[in-house]
């Protein structure tokens, strides 16, 4: 068996009341998690307070203290 070079992904584990900011998606913009099930996930817009429930697709890219949420744009 040959060696090669593999990218790893693992979704993310939400936890509800969580504050996230998507970013490089269809999705992007800042989003609270407003429910979770088994494959499925409900962000709800801090702006409108419209909740969305997705199929889950979140993957883990980073954390930062301090940062404004949501953003004004």
């Amino acid at each position: 068996m040959s060696e090669h070079k593999v990218t790893i992904f693992r979704a993310y584990p939400f936890q509800v009341g969580q504050k996230i900011r998507i970013e490089g998606s269809r999705r992007e913009g800042d989003w609270e998690v407003a429910g979770i099930s088994e494959h499925k996930v409900t962000l709800r817009c801090p702006v409108s307070h419209k909740e969305f429930t997705w199929d889950s697709f979140c993957y883990f890219a980073g954390e930062k203290e301090g940062e404004p949420w949501p953003l004004e744009k």
